[in-house]
């Protein structure tokens, strides 16, 4: 029995899709520590503008942002053919190992470290490893709380909405509902995690979360057009590894239509 479900192209297609879901999600997590310039990254000096009444902004980004429009293509992908149950069982699987991972770092920053390795990066510029990795693996708890209930939230408003919009639109416009519920679930977690890190936990202004959060929603936004092809090209890839009939079966299965 073990064997026949392996060996089941639709069971290994969603063991991968979960298995890069979580590991994605983890590693925008982890990397979601580091801000960097937008602006450099193409060779450009930053911006500084105002917005909201804010002054001196410019398009500093998490480096999570870089991952994130990837999770919810994959979204996408997963809602189109295994259905919106899928996508939440995957998003609270990765929710809880995630929160596992950060348990784990906190535990790991608690553990005393050998006398000898404090010192071992200064030929690297690094005076003092402990705290070293200390500041990397110890983000706020308001942060890792806002960041988790942003990513589940906005996976739920995702699936929702592209269910919708496909119960219109059948099987045509991938674009439409991929791209649409994306835009939408992207302003949720960008509102969603500023407001809870940061209005709740720094004490933030109104005008400069929404500020902050105009600035990182604009990105995701663009992602998320740009990204568009990528939802046309993974579903060709499935459909050639499933053949045409069994993906048809899977798509009407994931709309609750199993007979057809």
């Amino acid at each position: 029995m073990i064997q026949s479900i392996l060996k089941d192209k639709p069971t290994k297609l969603l063991i991968f899709f979960t298995a890069f879901f979580v590991a994605n999600a983890l590693i925008a997590e982890c990397i979601g520590t580091k801000i960097f310039s937008l602006e450099k990254l193409f060779g450009q000096h930053p911006l500084s503008f105002t917005l909201l009444g804010q002054k001196g902004l410019g398009l500093s980004l998490t480096c999570g942002v870089l991952l994130w429009p990837l999770e919810f293509v994959m979204t996408d992908i997963v809602n189109e053919y295994y259905g919106p149950k899928a996508v939440r069982r995957i998003s609270f699987i990765a929710v809880g190992l995630i929160g596992y991972a950060f348990l784990m770092f906190y535990l790991a920053m608690g553990v005393p470290a050998a006398d000898f390795w404090y010192g071992t990066g200064v030929q690297d510029g690094i005076p003092d490893m402990s705290k070293a990795f200390n500041g990397i693996f110890g983000q706020g708890m308001w942060i890792i709380f806002g960041s988790l209930v942003a990513f589940l939230v906005s996976q739920i408003v995702d699936v929702t909405i592209f269910h919708k919009i496909k119960k219109i639109t059948g099987e045509k416009k991938v674009w439409l509902r991929a791209t649409g519920s994306t835009i939408v679930s992207q302003l949720v977690d960008s509102f969603i995690v500023l407001f809870i890190a940061f209005k709740l936990g720094k004490g933030w202004s109104w005008q400069l979360v929404f500020a902050i959060c105009l600035i990182n929603y604009a990105y995701k936004f663009t992602m998320a057009i740009i990204l568009t092809p990528l939802i046309y090209l993974v579903e060709r890839s499935i459909e050639k590894y499933v053949g045409h009939e069994t993906a048809h079966k899977m798509k009407q299965a994931a709309m609750g239509n199993e007979a057809a």
